[in-house]
């Protein structure tokens, strides 16, 4: 059986173009996501051990494993996306904007704000000092920060996924079986919605940081829910498809 072609710059998520973009470096999907979550899983328990800071092995862990799953149901929705008779201006908007990426650094400089000053004048113990010390090592910052801007990249690119499924929703209208297929392609962003829920035991103590993952996901789940009803009604309203260009 022969592999389908790759994909075309431009028409894929900045993470899919990193894979076939780096010269020499030509992995399949699962494999990268097998090596993204081995290599950040060994760096963290090797500077655990390093800096005895045993304590946030499981936060880290928990982190990384919502990113590799992130990773894997964006590789899958994309996928199932570009198997669909696919309107050329919603792939050109979900892949070619890059507005996934504009929300993903928008969130992490949020978050970096919160972590290095919201939370620390807010609690008299911060999230940072609680996990890596008083005098906390630069390489334990360095990677909890390239983990956490792995996990806020993906719920950046879920939420636009949501919302541009929704505009889709609003303004195509597709046969039955492709409308049914498209409801499972914004299913897969409800469904990594509720994997960020395993965030949640480890920020309850930081009600600002609880209320946004939780605003977020609630969101996430509203919009794609709305896409999926409407995509139902539409083909029910016996009118013929819009027109996919």
């Amino acid at each position: 059986m022969t592999s389908s072609p790759r994909p075309e710059y431009g028409e894929t998520w900045v993470y899919e173009s990193l894979l076939g973009t780096v010269p020499g470096l030509r992995v399949s999907g699962r494999t990268a996501i097998l090596v993204q979550f081995l290599g950040f899983e060994a760096a963290i328990v090797l500077v655990a051990a390093v800096y005895d800071l045993w304590a946030a092995v499981v936060p880290g862990t928990v982190a990384v494993a919502v990113a590799t799953v992130g990773s894997w149901l964006m590789l899958e929705f994309s996928r199932q996306v570009r198997e669909l008779p696919t309107p050329t201006a919603y792939r050109r908007l979900l892949f070619g904007s890059s507005i996934d990426v504009v929300l993903g650094v928008f969130a992490f400089v949020a978050l970096v704000t919160y972590l290095f000053v919201l939370d620390p004048q807010a609690n008299e113990v911060g999230l940072v000092t609680e996990l890596f010390g008083t005098a906390p090592p630069a390489v334990a910052v360095a990677l909890a920060l390239l983990v956490l801007w792995d996990v806020v990249y993906r719920i950046g690119t879920c939420w636009w996924a949501s919302v541009v499924g929704l505009w889709r929703a609003l303004v195509y209208e597709f046969d039955p079986v492709t409308a049914r297929r498209y409801r499972r392609v914004d299913a897969l962003n409800v469904a990594f919605a509720g994997v960020q829920l395993l965030l949640v035991p480890f920020v309850l103590d930081r009600p600002l940081l609880l209320a946004t993952l939780g605003g977020h996901v609630v969101a996430v789940v509203v919009v794609a829910s709305l896409s999926i009803g409407l995509g139902r009604n539409g083909e029910t309203n016996g009118r013929a498809p819009m027109d996919r260009r």
